[in-house]
């Protein structure tokens, strides 16, 4: 009885651990392509951004060279972040970490 009682125990304790790491990983893995114009910005850690109307959607490309896509984001959003004396900051403060966000797969020349 304690045996099953342990064996249903750890059981439960590994589904729920998948669980948690298959929805973080389905998020990590999940790229798109992209045609959303960006601009180039000047900043010490991103190298362009754009946004698309339609979309809802801002891309923010990295010095790195990482793109993110991030959604839900408001035209304002864009229009500050465009004007903002640091974009790094900016995105720091007003971008990271309040919208969802997907990675961009790298274009293709």
């Amino acid at each position: 009885m304690a045996l099953r009682n342990a064996v249903q125990r750890s059981a439960s304790l590994v589904v729920i651990a998948l669980l948690s790491l298959s929805g973080a990983s389905a998020a990590e893995q999940q790229q798109i392509s992209s045609r959303i114009v960006r601009q180039p910005v000047h900043s010490h850690a991103l190298a362009a951004v754009g946004y698309s109307k339609r979309l809802h959607a801002l891309e923010v490309e990295f010095v790195s060279g990482a793109v993110y896509r991030y959604r839900n984001v408001p035209p304002q959003i864009y229009r500050d972040f465009l004007s903002a004396a640091s974009k790094a900051q900016f995105y720091d403060t007003n971008v990271r970490g309040h919208f969802p966000s997907v990675h961009v797969k790298p274009r293709r020349s």
